[in-house]
């Protein structure tokens, strides 16, 4: 199952609703994480996870908390170099979306659907077999 992990403190709203557009209809597990203000700035699907997480790096804490391991796909919705072993260890493929990912994020496929569009987005998910058209 996909499984995408959003850090709401460190993306801006326009590119996660961005992702949220790509993924409606797709079977995806959303783990969100971030200060209650960033949450209250997006509607997140029903189904997701969302979690409150205020303080330094307590979103990635939580979000490092609800990785599990896998060769399925992988959607990190942040920039944050913290979470370049994780990227780096997934045995499945990696899509970042950020306006500016680490280097330390090297070996995903980054998008900014502010630059890039939605298209993008579903290309990946479809070319992993997540569902959508391409």
């Amino acid at each position: 199952m996909l499984q995408v992990l959003v850090d709401a403190d460190n993306v801006d709203p326009f590119r996660t609703r961005a992702l949220l557009s790509a993924l409606a209809g797709l079977d995806a597990d959303v783990v969100v994480a971030g200060h209650p203000r960033a949450l209250a700035r997006v509607e997140w699907p029903e189904k997701a996870t969302v979690v409150e997480a205020a303080g330094w790096q307590r979103a990635d804490l939580v979000l490092a908390a609800a990785y599990r391991p896998s060769d399925d796909p992988l959607v990190l919705v942040s920039g944050d170099g913290d979470f370049g072993l994780l990227v780096g260890r997934h045995s499945g493929p990696v899509l970042v979306v950020s306006e500016a990912a680490s280097y330390r994020l090297s070996g995903a496929t980054v998008v900014d659907p502010a630059v890039d569009g939605v298209e993008p987005l579903r290309q990946w998910l479809a070319g992993v077999g997540a569902g959508g058209e391409a």
